[in-house]
């Protein structure tokens, strides 16, 4: 027997990682990708600096010389002092400042959707999620969206979902959706479950993003003003759209 296409016949839907793109994005005019913790934040900071993204896989050792045949900065590590993931930081990059910017996750996931093809992708988190969602509307007419939460690649890589990264795309799909009608409902399943979480949660937002396993890393770390940034909810009417491969406002 064929299955139909996953969450087929709704206007928005949501997955997670690699095989939750995979499954939605052929189907879908608009890819909405996010990674609170930290690859969009950094994004949508970065748009808002004035500056572009170019997003990069993770441990690429091409990144160096692409970055120089691209006229721009390679981000690294944040305690040498340089550009890096940290959204805290890039608000304060010069404008027009073009960054190479690698990740495990988000970046990844942005390659990813480029080699699907068709869908304009979209970089969300909570900074950006009203202008985020106001974007894709315009961008999907009345084709589907679909909101990847990008979660953390584990060891055995496989994909742990984020609390942050739920929180996140279902502040995106909020926007799509803010009334949640109840009936000729918008949302699949899937994606009201992640409106539903954001919604509960959006009281206590901070609190869940440093109680959460990559929130207490950075805590951790010495950088729980990056999870404060990445908290902040609809600061920011620009949304950052892969354009010719580099995030850039809209």
């Amino acid at each position: 027997m064929t299955l139909p296409p996953e969450q087929e016949g709704f206007a928005y839907r949501f997955g997670w990682g690699p095989d939750g793109l995979a499954a939605l994005a052929p189907a879908v005019a608009v890819v909405v990708i996010v990674d609170v913790l930290r690859f969009t934040s950094a994004v949508s900071a970065a748009v808002e600096a004035g500056a572009c993204v170019i997003p990069a896989r993770w441990a690429d050792e091409r990144a160096a010389a692409f970055a120089a045949s691209a006229n721009a900065i390679l981000a690294g590590r944040r305690e040498a002092g340089v550009p890096s993931l940290s959204p805290t930081d890039l608000l304060a990059l010069r404008p027009g400042t073009r960054l190479v910017l690698p990740s495990p996750n988000g970046a990844t996931l942005t390659a990813a959707a480029r080699e699907h093809g068709g869908a304009t992708v979209l970089a969300g988190c909570l900074r950006n999620a009203s202008a985020t969602a106001r974007r894709a509307r315009q961008l999907a007419g009345d084709r589907p969206i679909a909101v990847i939460a990008s979660g953390e690649c584990t060891p055995s890589g496989a994909i742990r979902p984020a609390v942050e990264d739920l929180i996140g795309a279902g502040a995106v799909l909020h926007g799509l959706d803010p009334a949640a009608a109840v009936t000729a409902p918008r949302c699949s399943p899937d994606a009201a479950a992640a409106r539903a979480a954001f919604v509960a949660a959006r009281p206590l937002v901070i609190e869940n993003l440093l109680e959460s396993t990559s929130g207490r890393q950075l805590v951790g770390w010495g950088w729980s003003d990056d999870v404060h940034t990445a908290a902040a909810f609809d600061v920011t009417d620009l949304a950052a759209q892969l354009v010719d491969g580099e995030y850039v406002a809209v």
